[in-house]
């Protein structure tokens, strides 16, 4: 028998007759064979031992002796995943130096190797890293540039639009940032790929949809966790976080707990619970054909404009940045208009999604190098961007993501003697930025995690 690739499946060929293929293969009468999706292709090298195997096309490479000097959670982090049959995910804090794990594994493997990333910024960052760290060239997989090599860097869209090119061009994957994959789009990038060994990285693995359960299945369970709390003090700065309470106007107060109360007795008139970001998009799409939907999801806007309490936390931001004047400051909000109020009231520049690349590289070299002490931003410094260090950050507002706080933190979180780090929350008192914030902070603990599959 032979196996072979296929536009993203491998295909069995010559199979006898009365032949019982592995559960995932399923007969495909237009070609007379068995057919799977790529990604179970380590699964078929151990369950059809003595097959043909035609499956990978991989490029000749030459690697060179590198010494990678890790960290000693580094260190655990890699021998679990090595352990754990070269899959799975690590967790490790913004900071802690994931990527060099994930150079670590391929110096170790020496094999071709696809990095998928979520933003071009990060593409930039792999390809530097990869040519400084494994002195091998790094080949561009985008929109703007498609080469393969034997270390290529794509992003999640280029990589998805390809998965059927890409799928049996490497040995090794690497996905920066895994929380995306799980998507309905990304997820084809694993599904369609034949790289038997697979590697996750994230900070926070758990998406609000529930469908990081997918990822054992496409990457592989996590081998590997350590919270921020852990690494503290040593390898990350020490850092502390503050929750300053705002109080709010008697008459606002009242107002918001009229709204709060009219939209809880809505949703229960409708019978629904929204505890979800895809039951809050259920209300949204309700709302365009029910009256009592919209009445709800106007009341709870109203609620969330009135407790955000947008001009107290202006006042509390005026005294923070008074305090740490002469400090790296980095302002988070998800408001682009509040960033914009920010930054005229302040006249610290901004960073939002309209903000050219240019601008925005112009902006974080000023940072980087003291001329600017002062950034206010939205979302777009979450996730992809090297940002310089800051000793202070305030969060003035946020979804309580578990990532996105982790994130935020990590924009602190880099050693350097005798630094403390601290993050400010701004919560109005007795509205549910209270709870939101109690979610936030409990992903900062927890303990480090090592799980080793059975039979590895």
């Amino acid at each position: 028998m032979e196996l072979v690739y296929d536009k993203g499946t491998l295909l069995l060929l010559g199979a006898p007759p009365g032949f019982k293929p592995p559960s995932y293969f399923k007969p495909d009468p237009r070609v007379g064979a068995y057919r799977a999706l790529a990604k179970d292709y380590w699964r078929a090298v151990l369950d059809l031992p003595g097959v043909v195997d035609r499956v990978l096309s991989l490029p000749e490479c030459g690697w060179r002796d590198v010494a990678l000097p890790l960290r000693p959670y580094q260190e655990e982090a890699l021998d679990a995943w090595l352990q754990a049959g070269r899959r799975g995910v690590v967790v490790l804090p913004t900071g802690a130096g994931k990527t060099m794990v994930a150079l670590a594994a391929i110096a170790e493997l020496r094999c071709p190797t696809l990095v998928v990333v979520p933003t071009l910024e990060l593409v930039d960052q792999w390809v530097r890293e990869v040519q400084r760290v494994l002195r091998v060239e790094a080949s561009e997989f985008t929109g703007e540039s498609k080469e393969l090599g034997c270390v290529t860097v794509a992003t999640y869209s280029s990589a998805y639009l390809n998965a059927e090119l890409l799928g049996n061009r490497f040995q090794l994957l690497v996905l920066d940032e895994v929380h995306h994959l799980p998507s309905e789009s990304y997820r084809q990038i694993a599904e369609l790929g034949a790289a038997p060994w697979r590697m996750g990285l994230t900070a926070t693995p758990e998406r609000p949809d529930g469908l990081h359960s997918l990822l054992p299945e496409l990457v592989g369970p996590v081998v590997y966790r350590v919270s921020p709390g852990e690494l503290k003090g040593r390898y990350l700065a020490d850092f502390e976080v503050q929750r300053i309470y705002v109080e709010m106007p008697e008459a606002e107060r009242r107002r918001y707990e009229e709204l709060v109360a009219r939209y809880e007795r809505l949703l229960a008139a409708l019978r629904m619970r929204v505890r979800t970001r895809e039951d809050f998009e259920q209300l949204v799409l309700l709302s365009s054909r029910d009256l009592r939907a919209r009445e709800a999801l106007l009341s709870l806007l109203e609620a969330r404009r009135i407790a955000f309490n947008a001009e107290a936390k202006l006042e509390k931001l005026a005294e923070i940045l008074e305090r740490h004047r002469g400090e790296k400051v980095l302002i988070f909000t998800d408001s682009n208009e509040l960033v914009r109020k920010i930054s005229l009231r302040f006249l610290v520049p901004e960073i939002t999604h309209k903000t050219s690349k240019e601008e925005r590289r112009a902006v974080l070299e000023m940072f980087r190098n003291g001329e600017v002490k002062v950034i206010a931003t939205s979302h777009v410094l979450d996730e992809g961007v090297d940002v310089p260090d800051a000793s202070v950050a305030v969060v003035i507002s946020g979804t309580g993501s578990p990532r996105e706080f982790v994130q935020r933190l990590g924009r602190l979180l880099r050693p350097r003697e005798g630094k403390k780090a601290v993050l400010y929350e701004l919560v109005t008192r007795g509205t549910r930025e209270v709870y939101v914030s109690r979610r936030r902070r409990a992903s900062v603990s927890g303990r480090k995690t090592k799980r080793v599959p059975e039979g590895s």
